[in-house]
C-alpha cells in the first residue's frame, strides 16, 4: 500500500471532549454570602483529617532528609548545627502557607462580585470535576493550570471551593508577597511563596522540596504549580519547568507512595485581562511592580467587558503508568531514602518527556474562540501590506473556511453553529474593539494610518511602538491556535523552502525547521518523524498534499492551505533572520547576554523605519530570547568568559549559514538530519 492510502486510513473520528458546564448562571439567581458561607466539606485522601500549617511545618523540620542536609551545610561552612536549623526553619517561615477557611470564604464573595462583573460565563468540564473528586481519594494529587493570567490560582481555588473539593496549596513568586495585606491574604488562601531561582542553595532547595513532598506523601491538599514556571506573555505554551515536577514524582520513585496522579487544566480566556500589559512588556517597557495600590488602581478594569471563560479540566494521569517500562526505580533501593541523590538519566528523560506530554495536553483542551481566527487573518492581511482592510463580507467568508480547516485538524473550536457567521465574527470585532477599526466596510486592526507622517524620529518611533502594541496583543490570540497549526505550518514551510518535491529532501528541511525553534514552541524531544507524519496526514487528510513513499506533490486546492500555512510562520522565520543579521553586521566582542535585547531592538527598529522589515512582531522580546537560546544550543553563539558575564562570542559563518538556511537557501553543512 502506497503511504498516501495508509493517511487516508487512518481513523478520522476526532477527540471526544466533555461538555461544559456555566458556573456563573447560578452565582446571578442567588445570594453571594450564603454561597461564600455555605457548609464546605470536601472527601479528603483516604479520608484523612485536614492537617494544621503549625504541624506541617513540624513534620518538615523532623525530616530525616532535612536533618541529613542540616548537617551536611553545618559540616561544609563550619557552621554550628543549631544556627543552620535556625536558618532552615527561617526560610520555612517565610515558604510556608497557613490556609484559612475565614479568607477562603472571604475570596469567594470577593470573586463572585469580580467575575460576575468581569465575565460573562465561566465555563466548567463538570465531568473533569468528578474525575478529580476520585482521584483525591485515591492518590496525591498535583494540579497543573495552564498559566496567561494573575487570574489563573484564584480561579483555581475559586472553582475548587464552588465544588466542594480540597482547596489546593499553590507555589507563587515571592513578588507576590512584597503586596502588603494581599500577599498574606494569599497566604490565607494557600499560596506557599518560592524564590524565582535559588541555584547552588542546597538548604533552601531542601526545605522546599521537603515541604512539598511532605504535603504530597501524607496527601493534605493537591499541590499546584505552573508547569512552565511563569505566566506566559505571548499566550504560547512556554518550555516546562522540571524542578518542581521533579519533587511532585519523587515519593512515586522512591516508592513512598504507590502513585502520584498528574492533572493538567486549560484555562481559556475570550479577553486576557493584561493583554496591553504583556504586549508593552514584550517592547521593553517595564512592568508595574505588584503592589495593593496597583490592584486597586486596576478597579477600572471591572466595568470592561472580558466575554467568557473555559476551564477543562484533563484526565487525572497515573505517574505509576508513565514510568513503566521507562524508570528502574530498583536505584533507589540502593542509597537509604533520606539521603538526597542526583536522579539518574533515565529520570531526566522520563520527567522531562511528561513535562512535554503534559503541557501539550493543555494546549490541546484549550478552547479557541472565534476571535483567534479573525486575529490569524487580519495579522496575515496586515503583514502583507493590505493597510485599507478586508472587507466584513470577504473576512467573514475566510474565517468560516478556517473554521472548518480547524476542525478537520482537531481544534477545540467554540464557535456558536446555531448563529450565522455575519453575527458571529460581528460579535467578536465588538468583544475586542480597542484591537481593531471598521469603517467603510472594511475591518483592519487598530493601527495609526493617516497620511500625516510625524516628521522626528523620536515621533517615528513611537508611533511605530503604539503599532506594535495593537499587533502583539493580537498576535496573542493568533497564538493561542498555533499548536493546532504548527506541525502542518512546519512542513508547509519546509516544502515552501525546499527546491524539491522529494520526500527526504522535504523531511531534511522540516527536521532543520522543527530543530531550529525548539525553543519557540512545544515540540517533544525525539518525535521529528512522529510530528512529519501527523503533519503529512492532516494535510492529505485536508487535500492539500498528495505524499508518496518518494513524492510530497501539493495538490490544485491545497494552495489556499498551505499560503495560510506558511504566513502562519513567517514573523518566527522573519524574526530569527533578522536576529542572525544583526548578530553578523553589529554584535561587538563585548556584547553581553544583558545588552542583546535593547542592542537587536534598536537594531529592529531602525530596519522596520527604513522599510527594510515589514513584521512588526519581530520586536517582541520573547521571540528575541528564544531565537538567541537556539542559537546558544545550536553552538553558532557561545557564552565565554569575558572581562563581564555572559559574553556573546559569535560564529559569523554558522550565522550566516543559519540565516541563508532560514530564508529558504541550502541547509547548514551541519544540520541533523534522520533518514525517514
Amino acid at each position: 500500500m502506497a503511504s498516501g492510502d495508509i493517511y487516508s486510513q487512518r481513523d478520522p473520528m476526532l477527540k471526544k471532549r466533555d461538555d461544559f458546564e456555566d458556573i456563573l448562571e447560578e452565582r446571578r439567581n442567588s445570594s453571594d454570602l450564603r454561597y461564600a458561607l455555605r457548609c464546605y466539606t470536601p472527601l479528603l485522601y483516604q479520608g484523612m483529617p485536614p492537617c494544621k500549617s503549625s504541624m506541617l511545618k513540624n513534620m518538615v523540620l523532623q525530616s530525616d532528609t532535612l536533618n541529613y542536609v542540616i548537617s551536611q551545610v553545618s559540616k561544609d561552612t563550619g557552621r554550628r548545627t543549631d544556627d543552620v536549623q535556625l536558618e532552615a526553619s527561617a526560610i520555612l517561615e517565610e515558604m510556608a502557607h497557613s490556609l484559612q477557611l475565614s479568607t477562603i470564604r472571604f475570596f469567594a464573595f470577593t470573586l463572585c462580585k469580580v467575575f460576575k462583573s468581569l465575565f460573562r460565563s465561566i465555563n466548567v468540564n463538570e465531568e473533569g470535576i468528578q474525575r478529580l473528586q476520585q482521584a483525591i481519594q485515591e492518590h496525591p494529587v498535583v494540579l497543573l493550570p495552564s498559566h496567561r493570567s494573575y487570574m489563573d490560582f484564584l480561579l483555581m481555588s475559586y472553582l475548587l471551593y464552588t465544588y466542594d473539593l480540597t482547596l489546593p496549596v499553590i507555589a507563587a513568586g515571592m513578588d507576590f508577597m512584597g503586596m502588603k495585606f494581599v500577599g498574606e491574604m494569599l497566604r490565607m488562601s494557600g499560596a506557599f511563596f518560592i524564590r524565582r531561582s535559588f541555584g547552588g542553595d542546597q538548604l533552601y532547595w531542601a526545605v522546599f522540596s521537603e515541604y512539598v513532598k511532605t504535603m504530597l506523601k501524607n496527601g493534605f491538599a493537591p499541590v499546584e504549580f505552573f508547569l512552565e514556571g511563569t505566566r506566559s506573555r505571548t499566550s504560547k505554551s512556554l518550555t516546562p519547568k522540571l524542578g518542581l515536577l521533579n519533587i511532585a514524582m519523587d515519593p512515586f520513585l522512591k516508592g513512598e507512595v504507590y502513585d502520584v496522579s498528574v492533572v493538567p487544566v486549560s484555562i481559556s480566556y475570550e479577553r486576557i485581562l493584561e493583554e496591553t500589559l504583556y504586549a508593552r512588556e514584550l517592547l521593553g517597557i517595564p512592568k508595574p511592580k505588584e503592589s495593593t495600590s496597583g490592584l486597586f488602581k486596576a478597579r477600572k478594569i471591572l466595568s470592561e467587558d472580558y466575554g467568557s471563560i473555559h476551564v477543562y479540566f484533563g484526565q487525572p494521569m497515573s505517574v505509576r503508568r508513565l514510568a513503566e517500562g521507562r524508570v528502574n526505580r530498583r536505584q533507589f533501593n540502593l542509597v537509604p531514602r533520606h539521603i538526597p541523590g542526583k536522579p539518574g538519566e533515565d529520570v531526566h528523560s522520563f520527567v522531562n518527556d511528561s513535562a512535554y506530554m503534559l503541557v501539550r495536553a493543555q494546549e490541546e483542551n484549550m478552547v479557541l474562540k472565534p476571535w483567534v481566527l479573525l486575529a490569524s487573518l487580519l495579522l496575515q492581511n496586515q503583514a502583507a501590506g493590505q493597510n485599507r482592510g478586508l472587507a466584513l463580507d470577504q473576512l467573514t467568508a475566510q474565517a468560516v473556511w478556517l473554521r472548518d480547516l480547524s476542525r478537520q485538524y482537531g481544534a477545540f473550536l467554540h464557535w456558536p453553529d446555531q448563529v450565522s457567521p455575519s453575527e458571529v465574527v460581528s460579535a467578536s470585532l465588538s468583544l475586542h474593539r480597542g484591537l481593531v477599526r471598521i469603517s467603510e466596510g472594511k475591518v483592519q486592526l487598530a493601527v495609526e494610518q493617516g497620511p500625516e507622517e510625524p516628521h522626528s524620529a523620536a515621533a517615528l518611533e513611537e508611533k511605530l511602538l503604539s503599532k506594535a502594541v495593537v499587533v502583539l496583543s493580537c498576535a496573542s490570540y493568533r497564538n493561542q491556535a498555533l499548536h493546532v497549526f504548527l506541525r502542518p505550518a512546519l512542513l508547509a514551510s519546509a516544502i515552501h523552502a525546499a527546491s524539491s518535491t522529494q520526500k527526504q529532501v522535504v523531511f531534511n528541511s522540516f527536521s532543520f525547521l522543527r530543530d531550529v525553534f525548539s525553543n519557540e514552541f512545544i515540540l517533544c524531544p525525539g518525535a521529528t518523524v512522529q510530528d512529519f507524519e501527523e503533519a503529512s496526514y492532516l494535510l492529505v487528510k485536508t487535500g492539500a498534499l498528495q505524499v508518496s513513499q518518494q513524492e510530497v506533490a501539493v495538490t490544485e486546492g491545497g494552495h489556499r492551505t498551505l499560503a495560510f500555512l506558511v504566513a502562519m510562520l513567517e514573523p518566527f522565520l522573519r524574526g530569527y533572520q533578522v536576529v542572525c543579521r544583526f548578530l553578523c553586521e553589529e554584535a561587538t566582542e563585548t556584547l553581553t547576554e544583558k545588552q542583546f535585547i535593547p542592542a537587536v531592538r534598536k537594531f529592529i527598529i531602525k530596519h522596520l523605519l527604513a522599510g527594510g522589515l515589514r513584521h512588526v512582531e519581530v520586536l517582541s522580546s520573547d521571540l528575541q530570547k528564544n531565537s538567541l537560546a537556539a542559537l546558544l544550543r545550536l553552538g553558532a553563539v557561545q557564552k565565554i568568559k569575558g572581562e563581564a558575564p555572559g559574553t556573546l562570542k559569535v560564529n559569523t559563518v554558522m550565522v550566516n549559514s543559519l540565516e541563508d538556511a532560514l530564508g529558504g537557501k541550502r541547509l547548514p553543512e551541519n544540520a541533523v538530519v534522520a533518514r525517514l
